[in-house]
């Protein structure tokens, strides 16, 4: 199966509404492939610019390298050539090497780079593992700017210049200085993508800076919302946004803050709320209270 080049990615990443599906597990904990299959379909029957296997609403952080692998194999078997697969690469330097060279024999159609796990690093650093992995593939590469690994706008033109397969920007920081500071030197060079827990809060601001995307963990269960809240968004319809906010994301921000982790536990909570069965999470995260996961089902039914 052919994968989309850098440049036919990049232009598919900007035209629509991304999302992170969730991965599902069985009874003991292990990967359900059929489920994630069952799942998979249904997302990439709806108007979806790209979907991101194995990513952090996908508890990638909790999979092996192998298990990783298999379940992007998956990904790209069920969805491939209908919808872009853009896998993940974790870890330090050569691990993440190591999967983006995995994601490219498995198929995908891209890599997203996420921080390296606890270790800090300065920019010269970030420079240098962000052009490793782009090295070690011909896919394009979207950088996840968050956590331990925040570029700045010099970084960022450096890497641009340097890499060519590095095709989008994603930022998890909010700041508004300096992604106008990135935008101002890298221009559309970049496809950037809105990567800040439950992206519909900061999407309308961040449209101004040249953040024409997002990806949309809720998409996961009430993908019809998602898709509308988007186009609101698109349009600069502030009173459809705000009245979206107001009837649905906000109270659901309000459930997701309670506890640490619930940033992807209340993804297949609602999967369970609209009878799709999303299933646990791995440890360390947990699942929603039975009182939780009740007032996520009647906040859902208010939009259904």
């Amino acid at each position: 199966m052919a994968h989309l080049n850098p440049s036919e990615l990049a232009q598919r990443v900007k035209s629509g509404l991304l999302s992170f599906p969730v991965t599902h597990f069985d009874e003991t904990l292990q990967f359900d492939e059929g489920r994630y299959r069952n799942h998979l379909a249904w997302q990439a029957s709806y108007d979806v610019a790209g979907l991101f296997a194995a990513g952090g609403t996908g508890e990638g952080f909790s999979l092996t390298t192998a298990e990783i692998d298999r379940v992007v194999r998956v990904a790209v078997d069920e969805i491939g050539g209908k919808v872009p697969v853009i896998a993940p690469a974790t870890g330090g330097t050569f691990t993440a090497m190591e999967q983006a060279r995995a994601a490219e024999a498995a198929g995908a159609d891209g890599v997203l780079l996420l921080p390296p796990y606890l270790t800090e690093a300065d920019q010269e650093g970030l420079i240098e593992h962000v052009s490793a992995v782009c090295a070690a593939t011909n896919l394009g590469v979207i950088v996840y700017s968050r956590a331990n690994a925040v570029l700045n706008d010099r970084s960022v033109a450096i890497l641009a210049d340097r890499n060519p397969n590095l095709i989008g920007f994603k930022d998890g920081i909010g700041n508004i200085e300096q992604m106008t500071r990135i935008y101002a030197r890298v221009g559309d060079r970049l496809a950037y993508i809105g990567g800040l827990p439950t992206a519909e809060t900061f999407a309308l601001p961040l449209l101004q800076l040249g953040v024409s995307t997002y990806s949309s963990a809720m998409f996961n269960f009430v993908p019809e919302f998602a898709l509308g809240f988007y186009k609101d968004v698109i349009a600069q319809d502030r009173t459809a946004v705000y009245e979206k906010l107001n009837n649905f994301v906000i109270p659901y921000l309000d459930i997701r803050d309670r506890v640490k982790g619930y940033g992807v536990s209340i993804i297949k909570a609602g999967l369970d709320a609209v009878g799709r069965n999303g299933g646990s999470v791995r440890p360390p995260l947990q699942n929603l209270t039975e009182a939780d996961l009740f007032e996520l089902s009647t906040l859902i039914k208010k939009i259904s």
